[in-house]
């Protein structure tokens, strides 16, 4: 052979259809269309369907726009969680599910509508609209949750609104109310005169507000002052409040009973207030001078009265907890039609529950003459006028202070007392069984159980009516004459039968007669009643807080309790809460073993996201540059128990941190064309020392990885097997086999053995990341050679199984030295080709000399010169005993002394390698080792 012969073609290049160029927006649909019609999901619920079953119950997001950013951390971690349960032997199934009830969609219908016109409309068309309006969202965003690469039972999800789902959510009704913890009662709710209905707490968020602060006096009544001996009739309790619209129903004042408090001489007359607020207050009102006349302890004169300053109303002075020294007079304007506190010490105190407002928020005739009418902000100012001609006002001032709003129209609401539907939570025992029940639930992280067990503890009785249209009904009769209310669990069992069949509109659409039927109405001597429906519905928390009924015990393949609920950080007071006690109050149990939060996403700098500022992220934004494994990637990259972040230059280092795992999938791909483990696979013990390091690595990364994925700390596995693609396999193993796999005869020892540990590797790395990354997952699969795959998708195969013979410690605690050894001889190796002389291009041009005065690492470093031959690859490596002024000392590695200079000899024409060449006339440019190959 001539010198000129081309030699490339004896070499084992690489081969592989796995493209560099991911090309996921373009790739991605049709994985999902593979997986659609080949019926992956349901084959992989076949194949374990007798291995046990791990249950994730899905939190129903609302059928009402698009989705955004947290819906896809949310359905992506999901996805994650049951994809891995499915590869370790748990049939997991995946019914997603939405929340199609209640009043925002009700309020888009309306709006379209018109209000003029939806008022014309009944009951029963304006619910059809509705559930049209739900439908629609229900598929669209199924389509952007599909997109996402989450497989589940798309076909067959839940909706609320579904038939079966709210017979369920009728009976679970039944069951609380059998077990008297739902009753009817005149309490104060959260309120919002624009959209007219009664609001559960989880529907409210808090934002600031500015409120008039006024001081008010009220004049003491004499059986007040024969009390503390006074006798002054010229005196006045003194009140502060930011919600002046409320004092028509004031009817007490309430104190501290162990305050002390004061009688206060000033320049008018004399002022009644807790002693240790007296200075600020006074400050605030602009009094100096006030003298103490009198003092007495708040008990002293519990039960005295006092004049109301508009209304010929006598109110009384009350003591309570509530009262404390943080801000006021001590002296607490208490209305119990307006106020949660002021309700329970006024229930104590027989007070009267007087509400003079309606729901639109305007004072009604119960508030007096001067103000029936008014809206409650324009009576604040009514008032506030009233107060100051009479001279009852002392002061008042504008202040911004946090305030409760209506989440839906980010409107303030008002405490109103009105007649609800209540699950009772004060004077019962389900506080303390929803307690104990959360102290046998395991919280992920720990801090949710006191999280959401703080909440219970304080929670007030659970407002569960609204007065809306589009809901599931509260299933009660009325005898119309005498307002009694009818219940019996017969008659509800026959409606659940009706609703099985014909859904809730049935409760809108017949008459009570209907509902009952002939043979219940006789039965409950109902013929000759008058009767008459309840027209309020549940609040949706309810219907979402029912699910564990309406879909666990509904939807086929499901049970409860089940093993996972995963949603956001705010639903420890939203469908966690609710979930549970809904559960408690009917069966005595938790509807789930586990709860996993995670937290909101936030913009790149930790901002909040709105649309007003400009910085939200688009999940199909993200997916039509870069695709869903990108966004997938950053799921599961993110420590999601905390508030995270994302922005287009985050996605940008996710895409980064993709291309390497993808480039290393890639490089084995293409090295392993050739290769079937069947035949080829090499024994443990006959390979080379570098190859078994590399199966300790990925043995040590296997077990920490299902560690991981069983304590749902994706960030954390996310992290090593990038470490492992990038650095352990990419920069290190794989570039030093280079050599062996190209140059080495196609069947040798070497060269296979190098091959089975890439195979092992890329099936293990697949399986790794087929949770998180799933289209790339599934493309490597189909990449492999056809005699590799067992299956006909990565998502029907087994996890893979630990091997302890890999395991070796030792073994890598050597390699560790090699490995720091290798990083300074490449920074040498970089300098020599970057300096001045530029002594070498390619590394393989280079011989390096190593010197230590450590004689141990002299040592270490003489037992395989050739091992390190190959390790920094380069031709020529010697230890030796003596330095010269060309040596130069390594940086991290003491008492090591490195010279590069050009390898002698003459460059092979095959490998590179700088030898001796012409060992055969045949192949006069190439070294030993390629002739003997060649031969």
């Amino acid at each position: 052979m001539s010198s000129e012969k081309e030699y490339t073609s004896t070499l084992h290049l690489p081969k592989t259809d796995f493209q560099m160029k991911a090309n996921l927006p373009n790739k991605e649909p049709k994985y999902i269309k593979k997986w659609t019609d080949e019926k992956i999901y349901e084959k992989g619920l076949e194949k374990n369907k007798d291995r046990g079953d791990f249950i994730l119950h899905d939190g129903p997001p609302y059928a009402n726009g698009n989705t955004h950013i947290g819906h896809a951390l949310n359905k992506i971690l999901k996805d994650i969680i049951l994809k891995y349960k499915t590869f370790r032997g748990f049939r997991s199934p995946y019914v997603p599910g939405w929340d199609t009830h209640g009043l925002p969609i009700e309020l888009k219908v309306v709006e379209k509508l018109g209000v003029a016109k939806a008022r014309e409309m009944s009951a029963l068309d304006i619910r059809k609209l509705c559930e049209e309006y739900a439908r629609k969202w229900v598929e669209v965003q199924k389509e952007q949750f599909i997109r996402l690469g989450v497989l589940g039972d798309w076909n067959n999800p839940y909706l609320t609104l579904d038939p079966r789902f709210e017979a369920k959510q009728l009976e679970l009704f039944g069951e609380i109310y059998d077990n008297g913890y739902i009753f009817k009662g005149l309490k104060p709710v959260y309120w919002s005169p624009v959209t007219e209905t009664a609001l559960a707490e989880a529907e409210i968020e808090y934002h600031d507000h500015t409120s008039p602060s006024i001081y008010v006096k009220m004049k003491a009544n004499k059986d007040l002052l024969e009390k503390i001996g006074f006798a002054d009739e010229n005196t006045y309790m003194v009140i502060w409040t930011t919600t002046p619209w409320t004092l028509p129903a004031n009817v007490a004042i309430c104190l501290n009973e162990n305050f002390e408090y004061g009688v206060y001489k000033t320049a008018n007359c004399n002022l009644i207030l807790a002693k240790e607020l007296a200075e600020i207050a006074f400050k605030e009102i602009g009094i100096e001078n006030a003298e103490l006349v009198a003092e007495f302890t708040g008990k002293d004169i519990e039960n005295t009265s006092y004049q109301h300053p508009f209304l010929e109303r006598t109110g009384y002075i009350i003591l309570g907890d509530h009262v404390t020294a943080d801000a006021g007079t001590g002296c607490v304007h208490t209305a119990p039609g307006h106020g949660q506190d002021d309700y329970v010490v006024g229930i104590r105190y027989k007070l009267p529950v007087i509400s003079p407002i309606d729901n639109r928020g305007y004072l009604t005739d119960e508030a007096g003459d001067l103000f029936k009418g008014l809206f409650y902000t324009e009576a604040n100012k009514a008032i506030i006028a009233h107060l100051t001609e009479t001279g009852h006002l002392l002061k008042m001032k504008e202040i911004s202070h946090s305030y409760p709003h209506d989440w839906r129209s980010k409107t303030p609401v008002i405490f109103r007392a009105t007649e609800q539907w209540f699950i009772r939570m004060e004077g019962g025992d389900l506080r303390e069984k929803t307690l104990k029940a959360i102290n046998e639930i395991n919280f992920i992280p720990s801090w949710g159980r006191n999280r959401i067990g703080s909440m219970m503890e304080t929670r007030p009785d659970w407002c569960i009516s609204r007065q809306r249209v589009w809901g599931v009904p509260i299933p009660i009769f009325y005898n119309d004459e005498t307002g009694e209310e009818i219940f019996h669990r017969e008659i509800l069992d026959h409606i659940c039968d009706m609703v099985r069949v014909e859904g809730s509109n049935v409760w809108v659409a017949k008459t009570p007669e209907e509902l009952i039927g002939e043979e219940l109405l006789g039965k409950y001597n109902l013929k000759n009643v008058k009767l008459r429906k309840e027209t309020n519905i549940m609040d949706v928390w309810f219907d979402s807080g029912s699910s564990h009924r309406g879909v666990l015990e509904v939807w086929e393949g499901l049970h409860r309790p089940c093993d996972l609920y995963l949603e956001g950080s705010d639903q420890h007071r939203g469908w966690f809460h609710t979930s549970l006690l809904t559960s408690v109050a009917s069966t005595g149990d938790s509807p789930y073993k586990n709860v996993l939060t995670h937290g909101f996403v936030n913009d790149g700098e930790g901002k909040k996201m709105s649309k007003s500022l400009g910085n939200t992220v688009s999940p199909d934004d993200v997916i039509k540059v870069y695709g869903a494994d990108i966004l997938r990637l950053w799921c599961g990259s993110v420590d999601y128990r905390d508030d995270v972040r994302i922005s287009d230059n985050i996605v940008k280092q996710m895409s980064e941190a993709y291309r390497r795992i993808r480039n290393t999938a890639r490089y084995i791909l293409g090295n392993t064309y050739d290769f079937n483990p069947k035949t080829d696979k090499v024994a443990y013990k006959d390979m080379l020392e570098i190859d078994k390091w590399a199966l300790n690595k990925l043995e040590v990364l296997k077990r920490s990885v299902t560690a991981n994925y069983d304590k749902y700390e994706f960030y954390n596995l996310f992290q090593e097997i990038h470490y492992f693609a990038a650095i352990d396999m990419s920069a290190f193993y794989l570039d030093i086999i280079k050599d062996r796999l190209y140059t080495e005869k196609k069947e040798s020892v070497a060269r296979r053995a190098a091959q089975t540990v890439m195979h092992e590797v890329l099936m293990t790395l697949t399986k790794m990341i087929a949770p998180i990354l799933s289209f790339t997952a599934e493309e490597i699969w189909e990449n492999l050679p056809v005699e590799t795959r067992d299956e006909e998708s990565v998502f029907l195969v087994d996890w893979y199984e630990n091997n302890d013979e890999y395991l070796n410690p030792e073994l890598d605690e050597k390699w560790q030295q090699i490995i720091k050894l290798r990083k300074e001889v490449n920074k040498k190796l970089e300098k020599a080709r970057q300096g001045e002389n530029k002594i070498i291009g390619n590394s393989l041009d280079a011989k390096v000399s190593l010197f230590s005065k450590d004689s141990s690492l002299q040592e270490f470093m003489k037992s395989d010169v050739s091992l390190l031959e190959t390790v920094f690859i380069v031709s020529k490596v010697e230890i030796v005993e003596s330095t010269d002024e060309n040596f130069t000392k390594a940086e991290e590695v003491e008492g090591l002394e490195i010279k590069i200079t050009r390898a002698e000899g003459e460059k092979c024409e095959r490998c590179w390698k700088y030898d001796n060449l012409g060992v055969d006339a045949e192949h006069p440019t190439l070294c030993p080792r390629c002739t003997e190959v060649l031969k």
